[in-house]
This record gives C-alpha cells, structure tokens and sequence, in this order.
C-alpha cells in the first residue's frame, strides 16, 4: 500500500505568486494606458517589498509616459542595478535618457540592450535615434538596415530611415521609406477608410482627385507648393484640411473647394495624402519646387492688421513676430518648444517692436510679455492661418522654434528665422544656415541636444546686427543665395 505525500506551499511561495499576480495586473493596466491603475500596483507592491526591481522597472515606464522622465531614470536605474541582464529595461532607460539629453548615457545602455538581445529590432530602432541625435548618421542607418533585416515591417524603422535619408538628401529613397509613417502606431487611423483609389499620379482628366493636408500644420503649409503643379493632372482638385488652414489655402491656384469635414467632401475618384506629393513626382533636391511667396495673405485682412499694429506700435521701429512653443502633442516638442523667457535677451538687441504669434498663449508665459515692452496676446483675434498671415504680413521679421509659423513666413517670403533642436527635422537637413524649401529662411542650429544658451545667443547677435543695418523695405525680404 502506497502513500501519497502531500505538499502545501509555503508562505513566501504565497507571497511571491500573488506578487506576480499583481505585477500582471500592473501590466496589463500599464498596456491600457491605465497608468494610475498601474502605479498604485506597483508602489503596493515596493511597499511590502522595496527592492522588487519589476516593480521599479514598470513604475520607471510609467513615469516615462506620464512626462516624469527624470522619475524614470531612478526608477529604471535601481531596477538595472538590482536585476542586471533584463534588455527591454536597458531599452527603456536609453529612451529616457535621450530625452534627459543624457546621450553618452543613452549610447550605453542602447549598446547594452543589443548586446543581450542581438535579435530585437525595437531595440535597433531605439538605438538608432540616440545615434541621430549625436550626428552619427553612418551607425543610426547600420542600425536601422540591421533591423529591418530581421523585421521587414517595421515600420517606425522604415521611417526613421527615410527621415535619415531624407535629412542627408538621398530624396528618392527618403520619400519610399517616409511612406512607411501611414503604418506606424501613430499613423495608422489617420484617414478614415476610404472608398476612391489611392492615387498614384496619373492623370485623371475626367475626375475629381481629393488631397488631403495629412499631418501637422507646417507639413500642410510646406507641402501645399505641389498644388498649382499636379492640378492640371485632374478635372478638380479637392482639398481636405482643417478650419483654421482652408482660408489661407483656397487662395492658391488650381483648388476648386476645400473641406474641413469629411461628411462634406464630394465624390471624387482617387486620394492622395499631401506629404506624399514629393515622392509621386520624385522630388529632389534640385528639383524642390521653390518658387516663393506661393501662399498669400488676403490684402483687406492685410490692411486691417496694418491699422491695428500702426495704432499699437511706435512709427518707424522695425516689427518683429515671435512664436516659441508648437503643439503640446508633437512628438517631439519637449526638445522645440522653449518658454517665452528664454527669448528676453532678444530686447537687448537693439530697438524693436515685437508681436505674439502664439495660439494659444501659454499662460505661464503672459507675465512675462510685459518684459517685451508690452507685447499683447492677440491670440483670440488669429482665428484661422489666413489671420495670421496678415498679421506676419505686416511684419519685418518672424523669429520662431520649428513650428507652423516658420513655415507659413517662409510660403509667404516673409524673412524668418528658425531656432532648431538638435536633432532637427528631416526637412532642415544637416549642417546648414539656409533651406532650400523656403529662400528666406535663416536657421539657427543647437549644437547640442538640450543646449539653447548658444542658439539664442546666436539669434541675439545677428539680431542686433540686423537692428544696426538701414531699415528694409518690410514686404522686401532680404534675399541669399541657396546653397545645394
């Protein structure tokens, strides 16, 4: 006769297994972007258990998503140094610590996170930015091709190639690749499902052909030049773009209507997204349409801004427009947008009049428009992009970080000047002062990923030297050679 021994599991076999559990849980909030759900997880379990690196590695991503980075670091750093070898956490903090600017830091653990997992192409991709970021553009597309070699479809690697390709003027495998950004995360769901053909160039004499202003407002604004040249490829030209940019972008040649909603678009027999013009007509470097100014203010709206800014503003003082901060969603306005008090030394250049072309005013910034000689927030007044390209119109100069508005003075041939994070977007490429996309365009580069003292300092300078020049004609902007 046999016995059957029987086992009970331990107390800290209990402890451990609901631990797990509740890790899971932790997990699957943090997946649903139920981040706080996540958190109070996580901090229940480091409080029975304060060296629980999981923990401390979830609790360092969800403060990575919440805009905490900093809390991030220490997090995911006790986490590494309790429980060296996890990859994905190695990955995690070299996200972090480029946002931090910490490259040398950020290079480290990227190179460590390959190194324990040779084969993930998430972490390929991740290191690759850190290399962009520090001008190394020979090691982020090695790590880009390695990783679309062992994922063809991955997509944010695919466009992070062609933003490279794009920066460095290699044009026509730069726009295959950009067309990979429809089929990331954030892309994806952009349009809604549409039942006309993808156009693909041809000419469609006997039909109407829908463009639609895909992505941000300055990619809109910069991609809105094809217009005048692919409407004689169709019977009518539609164009689908917001409320605020329909105004300004009716004026140009060859759009029969614009439409803001898409229950009010006619039919039509083929789409297309702006941002893919450039590759459907195989642009180049050389062959960037250029022709400047392509967008106009209305001339009432002109004249109406004119007398307000002649009531407002001292006669004879050159007329500065300032913007510093984009769109809190961009991906990537943690590194563009700058608080309006790091534009102060700007007074110190010389006497000018300066004007807000911010919408909406940042409210921690309103106190410090007194410090501009009484700069006023005209923001509610600049309903739509057609409002303030009168406004910019008026104006002598426009100086900005990479927003919309460097855009629009650049369509407008307005001279504009573009203080750029480093590193910049594909569309300033590398190493220059000017763009061939927009003649009047000066840029100002950070030398530095996070480092603005010498950018502004910079832009201080040249200010002054432009104060000490003889006053320009104002709709004459000053012209430079483009180098290509």
């Amino acid at each position: 006769m046999s016995t059957t021994t029987m086992t009970t599991a331990s107390p800290a076999d209990k402890a451990t297994e609901a631990v797990d559990q509740a890790l899971t849980r932790a997990q699957a909030a943090a997946q649903a972007k139920r981040f706080g759900e996540a958190a109070g997880i996580c901090n229940d379990v480091l409080a029975t258990a304060p060296d629980n690196a999981p923990a401390l590695a979830l609790l360092g991503m969800i403060a990575a998503h919440t805009n905490d980075p900093e809390r991030g670091i220490t997090m995911l750093e006790r986490a590494v140094t309790l429980r060296p070898g996890v990859s994905s956490w190695y990955a995690n903090l070299c996200a972090l610590y480029r946002i931090a600017y910490r490259m040398q830091d950020a290079l480290r653990v990227g190179q460590e996170a390959i190194r324990l997992d040779p084969q993930n192409a998430d972490h390929l991709v991740n290191l690759s930015l850190v290399f962009t970021d520090v001008d190394d553009r020979d090691h982020a597309v090695a790590c880009l091709l390695r990783a679309l070699g062992l994922r063809p479809d991955h997509a944010d690697g695919h466009l992070a190639l062609g933003q490279n390709l794009l920066a460095m003027g290699e044009f026509e495998p730069g726009w295959v690749e950009y067309e990979w950004r429809n089929q990331t995360e954030a892309g994806k769901g952009t349009l809604p499902k549409m039942t006309s053909a993808m156009w693909n160039g041809m000419r469609i004499p006997n039909g109407r052909l829908l463009m639609v202003g895909d992505q941000g407002y300055g990619d809109t604004i910069q991609f809105a030049r094809y217009i005048p040249l692919i409407a004689d490829r169709c019977q009518e030209l539609i164009l689908g773009c917001s409320a605020e940019m329909g105004p300004l972008l009716a004026t140009i040649p060859g759009v029969k209507q614009y439409c803001h909603r898409w229950t009010d678009v006619p039919g039509h027999a083929a789409h297309c997204r702006l941002s893919s013009v450039p590759g459907l007509v195989h642009t180049t470097l050389e062959t960037i349409p250029a022709k400047v100014p392509y967008l106009f203010a209305d001339k009432a709206r002109v004249a109406a801004w004119g007398e307000k800014l002649d009531a407002s503003l001292p006669a004879g003082v050159p007329r500065i427009g300032l913007a510093w901060t984009g769109r809190p969603t961009h991906p990537n306005d943690r590194r563009r947008s700058i608080p309006l008090a790091r534009m102060v030394p700007f007074r110190g250049a010389g006497r000018a009049s300066f004007v807000s072309l911010q919408k909406p005013m940042p409210a921690a910034d309103l106190a410090m428009l007194d410090q501009f000689g009484g700069m006023t927030d005209i923001s509610a007044e600049l309903t739509d992009f057609g409002e303030t390209a009168a406004v910019i119109d008026n104006l002598d100069l426009v100086i900005t970080v990479d927003t919309a508005m460097g855009h629009l003075a650049g369509a407008l041939d307005k001279p504009v000047w573009i203080m750029l994070p480093k590193a910049s977007d594909w569309r300033w490429m590398l190493n220059r002062a000017d763009s061939p996309w927009y003649p009047s365009a000066r840029l100002f580069r950070q030398q530095t990923p996070g480092a603005w003292d010498t950018v502004i300092a910079e832009v201080t300078a040249a200010l002054a030297e432009r104060l000490r020049a003889p006053a320009e004609t104002p709709t004459q902007p000053r012209r430079r050679q483009i180098t290509k």
